[in-house]
């Protein structure tokens, strides 16, 4: 099944996909004790909103060896993990904002898992009965900022730097999933979830004994090799065999005036 989040008479609500044009309307989420309703309505692109509303975000770095390459870096003994704040969260369809502050901001297409329920202390196997669906997520990065911060709070963080969605898939498999990654039609990044170096299950267990996961929490497991610069224009798509399609347009973010040193 497929569930999405969508603008209905100017409300968001949660649903559930019947085809590419109509949904079944909840009366929450469906991992909060939502219920289904009997009311159709119709799904438009323009509508769709991120799928989730999550109390956190959490993120797994450097968990494909040709990624850890590529960046310089070593492969971690153990998940190496950040967070997201929920305001970096945004739809299909949206627009990422380019920040001033950055010079180089790049892509990186991840499948991201969505809970079901709390989690806490968890083997592998109660962490993967513990999920709902997996999703589309664009982990943007403004890679300057990371290289200079070394921490990547401020080049995770911004506003729009995580697109989700369009729909959360719960009848999929995250062992083998093709995850392709194109900027105005052309491929920029291509793998497959099989070399992650810590698997889902792992992953979230993992993360289960740092902090307690709860209901709608999202957990991005990493990109692939091939990250590479957006600019203002730019249409960035990530695909996901069996999840679907998440696409996003890149804007210039409004200039701000510099920080005072005082402030």
């Amino acid at each position: 099944m497929r569930f999405t989040r969508l603008n209905h008479d100017g409300t968001a609500a949660f649903a559930r996909l019947l085809d590419d044009a109509s949904a079944l309307l909840w009366t929450a989420a469906p991992w909060a004790g939502g219920r289904e309703t009997e009311h159709v309505v119709a799904v438009t692109p323009s509508a769709l909103l991120a799928p989730v509303t999550p109390s956190k975000i959490v993120c797994v770095g450097r968990n494909y060896r040709a990624h850890a390459a590529e960046l310089g870096n070593e492969v971690p003994t153990e998940p190496l993990l950040f967070l997201k704040p929920p305001t970096a969260l945004c739809g299909p369809g949206a627009a990422i904002p380019l920040p001033p502050a950055s010079t180089r901001v790049e892509h990186e297409g991840e499948l991201a898992v969505v809970l079901a329920r709390t989690l806490c202390d968890a083997t592998p196997e109660e962490a993967l009965a513990a999920v709902f669906g997996y999703t589309c997520a664009n982990d943007v990065t403004a890679r300057d900022l990371q290289r200079k911060d070394v921490q990547f709070t401020r080049a995770k963080g911004f506003d729009g730097f995580c697109p989700c969605g369009p729909y959360v898939e719960t009848e999929v498999s995250p062992d083998d999933l093709h995850l392709v990654v194109r900027v105005n039609g052309e491929i920029r990044q291509d793998g497959h979830t099989r070399d992650m170096v810590f698997p889902v299950g792992v992953l979230l267990a993992y993360i289960s004994r740092v902090m307690t996961l709860l209901p709608g929490d999202l957990v991005l497991t990493g990109t692939p090799s091939g990250v590479g610069p957006l600019v203002a224009g730019d249409r960035v798509q990530v695909a996901i065999s069996g999840v679907g399609t998440l696409e996003n347009a890149v804007v210039n973010r409004g200039m701000q005036p510099p920080l005072s040193s005082h402030s």
